[in-house]
């Protein structure tokens, strides 16, 4: 067995503030990593910390970009068991997503959407708990997750396990 990790986190930024008013939810955007000590975390979100109009797939850290310019960014992070098979499927499309991701734009339509409670799945272009959701049933996992997904949605598959909870710069395995 092998472990992938879900992370909700909360910046504060504005585009979070707007997520967390519509959803009523703490976390507005979540990543997925393939290691506990969150060394790379992938999501769709900013290119770059300081131009929140610039969106696409994104290596996270708390130790890098957005999440170490908001220092205050709040976190819950959960585990979730999976076969070495899935592991390598989920590590393979990221990769091939992270080779091509200049064809990869941010779903900026799909996210308005949500809040319209619609699903606008447009080729190539992911908001990020669009892209989790991708991975995960691309992988077989049967998780049951909504065509209009959250970040929030996330917390409630079956088999996940929360780990932590607090600021993403405190976490420590």
């Amino acid at each position: 067995m092998k472990k992938i990790y879900i992370v909700l986190t909360y910046t504060g930024t504005v585009l979070a503030k707007v997520v967390k008013l519509y959803t009523k939810k703490e976390y507005s955007h979540v990543s997925i990593s393939l290691d506990k000590e969150l060394n790379n975390m992938y999501s769709f979100g900013r290119l770059n910390p300081y131009n929140p109009f610039w969106g696409g797939f994104v290596q996270e850290s708390p130790k890098y970009g957005t999440f170490k310019r908001f220092k205050n960014t709040k976190s819950k992070i959960y585990s979730l068991d999976i076969d070495e098979e899935q592991y390598e499927v989920i590590k393979d499309l990221i990769n091939k997503i992270n080779t091509d991701k200049k064809n990869y734009k941010f779903n900026v339509m799909g996210l308005v959407a949500v809040m319209l409670n619609i699903h606008l799945k447009r080729d190539k272009c992911f908001y990020c708990a669009e892209f989790v959701k991708y991975i995960f049933d691309n992988t077989n996992l049967n998780l049951d997750l909504p065509d209009v997904i959250k970040p929030d949605d996330f917390q409630r598959i079956s088999g996940v396990n929360l780990i932590y909870t607090g600021f993403l710069r405190e976490y420590n395995i």
